[in-house]
């Protein structure tokens, strides 16, 4: 019975893989008939092609194309019948949609980006074609060697022939096109006439805009189709002079090289928008190719380097300085643009200068570089380019005069460093010590030591000296005023220490943000120095009266701070009161800052605190100076602040070197700026001037007698401090009254 279940179970298992392996023959015959018809297909189909393509030439491109895509739909339906595909039963497999004929769905093809380059500024061709277009110009003549022609092109606009002269007939072209542009409105180039026929008071002017939709009559004084209180409308005046928004703009006369040399009004300036990728470098290059840059100086320690790179163009040489050459070139080009083309980097508002009230007479970055340079130059000159160990300093001042439009006859007439104040015990009683050493004080006592010299070189008998003074005599003869156009500018390296400095350096990045510094409630606060030491406090509410014996016991001295003092001389001017005896108000007409210049806080420690100041005398205002930093910054100055304070007026033989500690020098003796030695030289003028003074009044026996009498200067002083108390900033801080009480023969 086993026997028997075993041999039906054997011939089961043989009958089954007899099944199998007929069935799988039957299948790899199906196969391979599929394949050999698929085969059979494709040659029928070249067959008939090849008969086609010989029965007709002109059909060759045609059948060509055919011929490729049958061949590739072909090998693609084959391939998807083979054996490891995935059809099946006969049919082709159909190509998925959108893949360019390809049968997997992941290939994906790449798209070309297009490349977009910069935008290309528009020279004065192009944009005069677009405010007259159809222009025809005509080749006037041809001159010069076979290898360097010069070709001279005419262009007629509104009926004035304009001609142009160039090594090639597209430059003698653009050439024509920049004088008529020049022609029109009479600025030196055609970046200045598009931005005085274009929207001029908006800030971010672009020269390039293809949005800038000149009218024709801009370029005809006498049609009058427009009406005249268009806001974008340039309308002729009988004086000479273009007139936008209400506001009239004088003409520069053609002939006028140098915008700085011209009486200007403050028009803002077309600015390079960083996003255009371009430097000054390469923007100075399209207006003027072929600029050569040369190397001027290397100054500096090993770890504060400074280069100067020059470059003329239009024959005017143009200066820049930075920490390395490529910095200093970009530096001397933007001084270019700025002075020739007025055109300005894209600033933050923060970082734009503010104009001063009345007549501008220098283009503010112009001025403020010019400025810079002079009183470092004249420091290096002092210091033996900076070898001497005298140069060491944490803060530079400097006082610059100008006589007139022309920044090139600009004099230094004192330089200052120094940050610190006298410790309380050395203070003198006989005014023979200084009691404030910061730099920009130092250099404003230097000033008043030159106005008083400039004012014996006027009384003197020499006539040589008499033409040289600065002061000329008031019209009532009762004193004396400066000369027309003498304006000083103040330099300081850095923003004043108090309220314009203590904000500045937080809050470069924080433009339109509103107001969220943590102290900013403090701002506008009076602040004093400390003693034997840097920085500032805000001053207290009460005790602001400072006791001699106080002092010398032990309590520190305060000492307003540099923002503070720099505003009262904005009230009560800089010459002080004992000077107001012999002339009017002094103010300075711009304050320069090389480096943490924040427009908003300079401005507010300057003036704008004070601005509801009630009950001036007529010979005082608040002056509102031009307020600016420079192109080049000025690199922070690491280390520990030099004890000592130095000083220099015009005529001194060499620096002064003072102890900030002390006030004096290291042998003891005083200052020449010090109080007695002003005082002295005060008393010896008032003795010759005593019919022509301002203030009329017997001798002083004192020099607190004398200030004292200086009643008007001494008004103007007490609506300052009522300004600050009504403002709720604080009160100011008085020194003690012993210190003054000394007569001139102690």
């Amino acid at each position: 019975m086993a026997l028997m279940l075993d041999s039906s179970l054997c011939c089961l298992i043989r009958r089954r893989g007899k099944r199998r392996r007929k069935k799988r023959s039957e299948r790899r015959g199906r196969e391979g008939d599929r394949l050999h018809h698929n085969q059979q297909r494709l040659l029928t189909i070249e067959g008939s092609e090849a008969k086609s393509m010989s029965s007709c030439s002109t059909d060759v491109k045609e059948n060509r194309n055919l011929d490729n895509l049958f061949s590739k739909e072909g090998v693609a339906a084959a391939a998807a019948q083979l054996p490891n595909g995935s059809g099946g039963g006969g049919r082709k497999r159909p190509l998925e949609e959108g893949n360019n004929g390809h049968a997997h769905s992941k290939y994906r093809p790449k798209k070309r980006k297009k490349v977009l380059g910069p935008i290309l500024p528009k020279n004065a061709l192009m944009q005069l074609n677009e405010i007259k277009p159809g222009l025809q110009y005509k080749i006037l003549s041809q001159t010069g060697p076979v290898h360097a022609p010069v070709f001279v092109m005419t262009v007629e606009v509104n009926g004035q022939l304009f001609e142009g002269s160039g090594p090639t007939k597209k430059k003698a072209k653009l050439n024509a096109a920049e004088k008529a542009l020049r022609s029109f409105v009479q600025f030196p180039n055609a970046s200045e006439a598009h931005m005085a026929m274009g929207r001029t008071l908006s800030v971010h002017t672009d020269f390039t805009s293809d949005q800038a939709d000149f009218p024709d009559m801009l370029f005809n004084a006498f049609e009058t189709s427009i009406p005249a209180d268009d806001p974008f409308y340039l309308a002729s005046i009988s004086n000479g002079s273009f007139k936008s928004f209400g506001i009239e703009y004088p003409l520069l006369p053609s002939h006028v090289p140098n915008l700085g040399q011209a009486l200007l009004p403050l028009v803002p300036s077309p600015f390079i928008s960083p996003t255009s990728g371009k430097n000054p470098v390469m923007i100075l290059n399209e207006l003027r190719p072929g600029l050569k840059y040369d190397f001027v100086s290397e100054s500096g320690e090993s770890h504060a380097k400074n280069f100067v790179m020059s470059v003329s163009v239009d024959a005017q040489s143009f200066q820049g300085s930075g920490r390395n050459k490529k910095l200093a070139k970009a530096r001397a080009a933007q001084a270019a643009l700025s002075a020739l083309f007025n055109m300005q980097l894209d600033q933050a508002p923060s970082s734009q200068p503010i104009p001063r009230e009345g007549l501008q007479l220098h283009l503010p970055q112009v001025l403020a570089d010019a400025v810079s340079r002079l009183v470092v130059d004249k420091f290096s000159e002092l210091t033996d380019n900076f070898s001497s160990p005298h140069s060491r300093r944490k803060v530079l001042a400097g006082v610059v005069m100008t006589t007139g439009t022309d920044v090139k006859d600009a004099e230094v007439i004192c330089v200052s460093t120094g940050t610190k104040c006298i410790n309380g015990e050395y203070m003198s009683d006989r005014g023979l010590a200084l009691n404030d050493c910061h730099a920009e004080i130092v250099a404003r006592r230097s000033l008043i030591r030159y106005l008083y010299s400039q004012l014996e070189h006027f009384l003197s008998n020499q006539e040589e000296k008499q033409q040289t003074s600065v002061f000329t005599r008031c019209e009532n003869r009762q004193g004396f005023r400066l000369k027309g156009n003498v304006q000083f500018h103040l330099y300081i390296s850095t923003s004043p220490c108090g309220d314009a400095r203590i904000f500045s350096p937080h809050e470069a990045g924080m433009e339109d943000q509103g107001d969220r510094h943590p102290n900013r409630k403090a701002r506008g606060q009076l602040r004093t120095k400390i003693e034997s030491g840097e920085g500032t406090i805000p001053v207290r509410s009460t005790n602001t009266i400072q006791t001699w014996d106080g002092v010398l016991q032990g309590e520190r001295l305060l000492t307003m701070s540099c923002s503070d003092k720099i505003a009262r001389w904005n009230v009560v001017g800089l010459q002080g009161s004992l000077m107001s005896y012999f002339t009017e108000a002094i103010y300075f007409s711009s304050i320069i800052l090389g480096s943490l210049y924040h427009a908003d806080h300079l401005s507010r420690a300057m003036y704008q605190r004070i601005t509801e100041i009630e009950d001036l005398p007529q010979s005082f205002n608040l002056n509102r100076p031009l307020l600016t930093g420079i192109s080049n910054s000025e690199a922070r100055q690491p280390g520990k602040a030099p004890n000592f304070s130095v000083n220099w007026t015009v005529g001194d033989q060499g620096l002064e070197l003072i102890n900030a500690t002390t006030g004096k020098d290291d042998l003891g003796r005083p200052s020449r700026l010090c109080k007695h030695a002003l005082y002295s030289r005060w008393m010896r003028l008032h003795c010759k001037l005593s019919s022509t003074l301002r203030i009329k009044t017997v001798r002083p026996s004192s020099y607190h007698d004398a200030k004292q009498a200086a009643v008007e200067y001494h008004s103007a002083k007490h609506a300052l401090f009522r300004a600050f108390h009504k403002a709720g900033l604080g009160a100011w801080v008085k020194k003690p009254i012993e210190q003054d009480q000394f007569a001139p023969g102690t």
